[in-house]
């Protein structure tokens, strides 16, 4: 059996945004359920928007979504080169070769005649195409002649009267006319190509079997299968993927909101959450499992799975998913991630991860951990004044906060077990509820009014330092 080969062809003009994210995901679970490779193209022709940076941050984006190709750039491989700004003369080879076979044909019509002919066609409201083929039946000779002289473009001849089709793989047979298909161009006059020719010729030669990408290109496809055809070449498999919508239903786009993959990362969002939320983006496993391994995933799927209908980005949906992957995460990983900000909190390491350990499930982004830890390493400055002007009207508060100082310096062993039962014990001793006992000790200690259970904050932040704490706040 043919093996599966698909590509994700980004554009370095910008950053990698969810849409292509998504589509790099469909394309790389696909390869690794066919026990096929995954490529990495990059499409770098648009040399006035390409962006140096905008190429760096594909790569570490691709990479931090675990989603490393298996030939491309920075890897090789035996369809090189992976740049089709590299590629110039292949593309020239071929459409000088359909010109030989009158499949297509030097245009030399200026910018200003097409642009008064668009003009021309819509004043005159007529359905015409853009191209009026003017320059379709110049003979052979007087083309050639006049190459050597004036500059062109390379035209592909749609042929006419005919149907265009094609299957998609989630969307069933797509046909179009032949006759509302545009002349469009192939080779620009600065000898670059066309996204269409590039396109086609690359999958051709990189043996690509299977073409995932967004629905946006499903309008093109009929002058990419029209090229197969002019070439002789099979074209591959086609599966147009749904498109994915903003929460006020309008299309996630670079230019409409669409943040990119690395401003999740800032944001908080793990690597295997944002893989989760974009597979399910489309794609259902079969079942109402939503929490799933990238194992999982790459077992279930299937593209008979994906449907053709519009997801929305649901952040609420993100957020919580997040929070649910960031209870899983180790302690050790989450230390990693973000240890310049832990390190400026303490250099104990092993403090801070049993305070990781108990506020990573309050939290639904791994960004905001540092700051909810930082009451285990320094003394409030500031207290939650909601609880402040509560505890304050309890005659009692001073003394049971005393006699907690009392109790906490007096006890030779600082552990969960026993700093309970010096809390059970005021709350005996005071004859009152816990919340007389523990609100006010949390926020001498914490300054906060909610948080762990204190019998296991205490014993992290050290017992000194607890009485430290409450009789500073005893004497403010």
């Amino acid at each position: 059996m043919q093996e599966t080969r698909v590509r994700f062809a980004p554009s370095p003009t910008g950053y990698l945004h969810v849409g292509g994210a998504r589509t790099a995901l469909f394309n790389w679970l696909f390869a690794k359920k066919t026990g096929g490779k995954f490529l990495l193209r990059i499409e770098d022709t648009d040399r006035s928007r390409y962006d140096e940076n905008a190429l760096g941050e594909i790569f570490t984006s691709l990479r931090w979504l675990g989603l490393q190709w298996d030939e491309g750039p920075e890897v090789g491989g035996n369809c090189g080169s992976y740049f089709q700004s590299e590629r110039l003369d292949l593309y020239q080879k071929y459409a000088d070769e359909l010109i030989e076979k009158g499949l297509a044909y030097r245009c030399f019509c200026s910018s200003e005649r097409l642009e008064a002919l668009r003009e021309e066609q819509e004043k005159s409201g007529e359905n015409v195409l853009g191209y009026d083929k003017k320059c379709r039946n110049l003979s052979k000779d007087e083309s050639a002649t006049r190459a050597k002289s004036e500059s062109f473009v390379i035209r592909l001849a749609i042929p006419e009267n005919r149907t265009v089709g094609f299957t998609d793989k989630i969307r069933g047979e797509i046909s179009f006319d032949a006759n509302t298909q545009d002349d469009f161009i192939l080779l620009k006059t600065d000898g670059f190509p066309t996204y269409h020719l590039a396109n086609v010729i690359d999958d051709h030669f990189m043996r690509i079997t299977d073409v995932l990408r967004g629905d946006e290109w499903i309008t093109s496809t009929p002058k990419h299968v029209l090229l197969y055809e002019a070439f002789g070449w099979q074209a591959p498999n086609f599966a147009h993927l749904p498109v994915i919508l903003s929460e006020d239903g309008k299309k996630l786009s670079k230019r409409k909101g669409a943040a990119s993959v690395m401003d999740f990362k800032k944001d908080g969002i793990l690597a295997e959450t944002l893989v989760n939320f974009l597979a399910l983006l489309g794609w259902n496993p079969g079942d109402d499992r939503e929490i799933m391994t990238i194992q999982e995933m790459v077992s279930a799927f299937a593209l008979e799975k994906v449907s053709a209908k519009a997801s929305v980005f649901d952040n609420k949906k993100l957020s919580w998913m997040n929070g649910e992957y960031l209870k899983k995460t180790p302690n050790d990983k989450i230390y990693e991630e973000l240890k310049d900000e832990f390190d400026r909190l303490s250099q104990n390491k092993e403090k801070i991860l049993s305070a990781i350990n108990f506020m990573k499930e309050r939290t639904q982004k791994i960004t905001e951990l540092p700051t909810l830890c930082a009451f285990f390493f320094a003394a409030p400055s500031v207290y939650d004044e909601q609880t402040l002007q509560k505890v304050k009207k309890d005659e009692n508060m001073p003394n049971i906060l005393a006699k907690l100082s009392q109790k906490l310096r007096e006890t030779p062993v600082c552990n969960s077990e026993t700093c309970d039962k010096i809390l059970q014990d005021l709350v005996a001793e005071f004859a009152v509820g816990f919340g007389k006992v523990g609100l006010p000790a949390r926020l001498a200690i914490t300054g906060q009014g909610g948080g762990p259970s204190l019998h296991d904050i205490i014993p992290v932040i050290g017992k000194d330092e607890c009485v430290k704490r409450i009789e500073g706040f005893l004497k403010n």
